[in-house]
């Protein structure tokens, strides 16, 4: 049974979707989908723990080199084990909130999320780049659905710009993976690796590694490739908001190491191409003005969408170095990322239920009134900053380790003035829920009591974010070795 568990975390999900909607009932597809989230996360989970080595499944009995493989080593196992126990989190315990966004449309609803957590597990796991592509657009397909299924016409806006800039990056990838397998003559992962050296030199080879970098960077919201991400973020449904700032980049940031490390290698992408020098300040640029735009954010998950583009600065400042301790801090800090940042909007999602909306304003004096859910953002708030303690702080002390070792101290004056900005958005929040008085025109609260659908999730991961942050050692130990397997690979 265990060797089946690479195709398992894929195809639980993707054969639930339909079921959900040829059942036509609203609380079984909720717990059809919650189940298929969950079993996908137990074998994710089981598959990280249990694996000495990294896993090959080929398809149907073809050898790699002639059928599909799908492919997981110790990177690929924590970020699917990260992906689908966001999904089962968001599914699961944050539909309270949800119900109320898509009313009506339920089992569509469901069926979506599930092809979504299909599509990105599927792009971790396969080990053969055109699959890479198809699970790509399944996961993508699925997205501007669910985006567009926010209860504001301005979600069909920010499902469009999505869709727009989401395809043209697709597009990029498939030209890209086009121009490889024409250079190299298969789409097997590692027989691209082997082969590519034999053709790096031409120029196609070149143009194939910036058509899939750059249609990989417009889906991991680089800068100035971000314009997609802030009304995805802030309009989608509650739970697919947190399920996506969790998850959606992250897969795409583990893809690009794919590309780097695995396919083109290390010495290529970093020497000859210099893809570190144009990488290192977008990445910089990115951290700064994705923090100063969440400053000036007049709503809650605005302000958490623009510190996301922030964030993803340090996903790829750490890759840009081009180092074996870059890679360790980037897998760091996508895990810490994704477990704080989703606690956040669920935490946001929780609020919103009560206020009615999520401009700051409405939060007025709501920190007496919710004590638990407040004191969960100002945690989760700690994190983002990278405050000892915390999650965020073990990913960007290894980030500073990283540039220092780097012969770079520079960049990490950079790193710590740009964590002070995310003390002054973190700050305007925490302001609002303490230190202002509700205001006096402000509408009942549509709710008494907030809603443990959101609460309860936003709680654990929180306490998550606290735990790893004490025992660090645990997520360090694992993402080391994640990164010496991928970069041991690399040339």
């Amino acid at each position: 049974m265990s060797e089946h568990l690479p195709i398992l975390m894929v195809l639980v999900p993707l054969l639930s979707a339909p079921l959900v909607v040829f059942i036509k009932h609203r609380k079984a597809s909720r717990v059809i989908a919650t189940l298929a989230c969950a079993l996908s996360a137990c074998a994710a989970w089981t598959l990280a723990l249990q694996m000495s080595s990294a896993v090959s499944y080929p398809l149907g009995g073809w050898r790699p080199a002639i059928g599909i493989e799908l492919r997981v080593d110790f990177a690929g196992a924590y970020v699917a084990a990260i992906v689908s126990t966001i999904a089962t989190f968001a599914i699961s315990l944050g539909t309270r909130g949800t119900r109320e966004d898509v009313v009506g449309r339920e089992m569509f609803f469901y069926a979506a999320f599930l092809m979504c957590v299909a599509g990105l597990m599927g792009m971790v796991v396969t080990g053969d780049a055109f699959n890479v592509f198809v699970f790509l657009e399944i996961s993508s397909l699925s997205t501007y659905t669910l985006v567009a299924m926010g209860k504001e016409r301005r979600a069909l806006t920010a499902a469009l710009n999505y869709l727009f800039l989401g395809t043209l990056g697709g597009t990029f990838v498939l030209i890209g993976i086009g121009l490889m397998y024409q250079m190299t003559g298969t789409l097997n992962a590692a027989a691209v690796s082997a082969r590519i050296r034999e053709v790096e030199h031409l120029r196609t080879t070149h143009v194939a590694f910036a058509f899939l970098a750059v249609g990989l960077g417009i889906k991991l919201a680089v800068f100035p490739l971000h314009q997609w991400l802030p009304g995805a973020y802030s309009q989608a449904p509650h739970a697919v908001s947190s399920f996506l700032a969790g998850t959606a980049t992250k897969v795409m940031y583990f893809q690009l190491i794919r590309v780097v490390v695995s396919f083109f290698g290390v010495a290529y992408v970093f020497d000859t191409l210099h893809f570190g020098d144009f990488l290192l300040p977008l990445s910089l640029v990115a951290m700064f003005a994705g923090s100063l735009s969440a400053i000036f954010q007049p709503s809650l998950r605005r302000l958490l969408a623009y510190s996301s583009i922030g964030q993803v600065g340090y996903l790829t400042l750490a890759l840009s170095l081009g180092t074996e301790a870059g890679l360790n801090a980037g897998l760091l800090h996508l895990g810490a990322h994704a477990v704080t940042k989703t606690a956040l909007f669920l935490i946001a999602a929780a609020f919103i239920a009560q206020v009615g909306d999520d401009r700051l304003d409405r939060l007025s004096g709501l920190g007496k009134r919710y004590p638990l859910l407040s004191l969960g953002f100002v945690l989760g708030g700690l994190s983002l900053i990278g405050v000892p303690g915390t999650v965020g702080f073990v990913s960007k002390w290894a980030l500073l380790e990283a540039v220092l070792a780097g012969g770079r101290p520079w960049l990490a004056f950079l790193i710590l003035a740009s964590s002070m900005l995310a003390v002054v958005y973190v700050f305007r929040v925490v302001e609002v829920l303490y230190f202002r008085a509700p205001l006096a025109n402000a509408p009942p609260l549509a709710r008494e009591r907030a809603d443990w659908g959101s609460w309860v999730p936003a709680g654990l991961l929180v306490l998550v974010s606290v735990g790893l942050g004490v025992w660090s050692e645990l997520p360090s130990e694992y993402v080391a070795t994640a990164a010496q397997s991928l970069f041991g690979g690399a040339r």
